[in-house]
């Protein structure tokens, strides 16, 4: 389902669910990061959504800055029994280590950034406001940027909204970078409401 009117990177609150006819598969990025093949074929094979709380509140250590920054809190869960991970975004541009099951120990900062700040053209293409929509060179997206502590692999992400089929979709564009190595792949998400299935 295409992300109504009301949803920006402003307010992402709810319920996404990557559409996997509209995204490209995960596999190559997955295996340049070292994820065994059993798990990368469960993956492409699992319903991926994606529960998001967006909030803005004191920024998470290792911070001390009294302004108050974004949050984006993330609990993706996944089908097929394979296990979900939870991301908790600040938007202060503050790098913060974190290690999950799939990733291992990663460094993640992300911030907010306009698009003639992009530098990849490949992260900045496709966005609406390259069709004369939601504001130009100007308009903002959110950067995302994750380092393998352990592994060498370089993640970094680009969202915002593109017309993909004529409708209106929440989208990323990713890079994925180790040593000279690199994966493209963008992921697309159908807007599936506002009721979480959980409380985050």
């Amino acid at each position: 389902m295409a992300a109504p009117p009301s949803k920006t990177l402003k307010d992402l609150n709810g319920k996404w669910v990557m559409n996997k006819t509209l995204s490209d598969s995960t596999e190559p990025a997955l295996a340049l990061q070292g994820i065994g093949w059993f798990v990368r074929k469960g993956i492409s094979m699992a319903s991926v959504t994606l529960n998001v709380k967006q909030y803005t509140g004191a920024p998470k250590p290792p911070s001390t800055s009294p302004e108050e920054a974004v949050h984006i809190d993330i609990v993706q869960t996944a089908t097929g029994g394979i296990k979900g991970t939870t991301e908790l975004r600040c938007l202060d541009g503050v790098a913060r280590e974190h290690t999950d099951w799939l990733f291992g120990k990663v460094s993640g900062r992300s911030r907010l950034l306009k698009r003639a700040e992009v530098a990849d053209e490949y992260l900045k293409r496709g966005w609406i406001e390259e069709e004369g929509g939601e504001g130009g060179e100007e308009a903002e997206h959110i950067e995302s940027r994750a380092e393998s502590v352990d592994n060498g692999w370089v993640a970094l992400q680009v969202w915002g909204f593109q017309l993909i089929g004529g409708e209106r979709r929440y989208a990323r564009n990713i890079m994925v970078t180790k040593g000279a190595e690199r994966v493209e792949m963008r992921l697309v998400y159908d807007w599936a409401g506002e009721q979480l299935d959980f409380e985050i």
